[in-house]
């Protein structure tokens, strides 16, 4: 079940009081094999952050950043990317913006490829006094890009975006064998679908629990100060 929290969009300001976290989900819009939705990784990345504001006290989900880094799926019509230094400073300036009334804020990562700036970002507000911190959407064990982990998170979260008839296994390396080649000629030179994985399997079941994982694990990061 998809928890439900409070969204800072939806509210008034005076029903605001002093003392709020901030949770602001970092997604992209970018390929994600011929299966599953431009958008897969911010719906995570907002289920995500939701999940984790319900665990704490005083929370409220932003509205999501749905543009990052993925110039590495560049060769597929319909990504959008800002690219690491744009998607850094508009993190910067949201964080600036949300501690001049927030008791804090937390970005929560649906895309691995904008890891580099949000933590980047982090640094320079952390230097600057700014209580911020990052968390990842992580699954542990699960595959890289559009295969069984995100399949199942989407058949969980969104089954009506997911092409089940369309899914097909891409490159099943496990990627830190890709990794020398996705940096220097991207996902396209090493899948002509843009999966990385498989998403054979996949199911809503599995969702929920990695989900769940998900939440429990960002979480956890953040009580150990982390």
């Amino acid at each position: 079940m998809v928890l439900v929290t409070p969204s800072l969009g939806e509210s008034i300001w005076t029903d605001l009081p002093p003392g709020r976290i901030v949770l602001i989900p970092i997604g992209s819009t970018e390929q994600h094999g011929p299966h599953l939705p431009l958008a897969a990784d911010t719906i995570v990345a907002t289920a995500v952050a939701e999940g984790v504001a319900a665990r704490l006290n005083r929370a409220i989900v932003a509205p999501v950043v749905a543009y990052g880094a993925s110039g590495e799926h560049a060769g597929f019509p319909g990504t959008l990317s800002i690219g690491l230094s744009a998607l850094e400073a508009v993190l910067v300036e949201l964080v600036r913006s949300a501690t001049v009334w927030a008791a804090g804020v937390v970005l929560v990562n649906g895309h691995g490829g904008n890891a580099t700036a949000v933590d980047a970002a982090v640094r320079r507000l952390v230097a600057e006094g700014r209580d911020v911190a990052w968390v990842p959407c992580a699954a542990p064990g699960g595959d890289a890009h559009a295969g069984r982990t995100e399949t199942s998170l989407l058949l969980h979260l969104a089954p009506a975006l997911v092409d089940e008839g369309s899914a097909a296994a891409g490159d099943v390396r496990p990627i830190r064998d890709l990794l020398p080649e996705l940096r220097a000629r991207g996902v396209r030179a090493v899948s002509a679908n843009g999966v990385l994985g498989d998403p054979a399997g996949a199911s809503a079941e599995e969702g929920a629990r990695i989900l769940a994982a998900m939440i429990d694990g960002a979480v956890r990061l953040l009580e150990q100060g982390r």
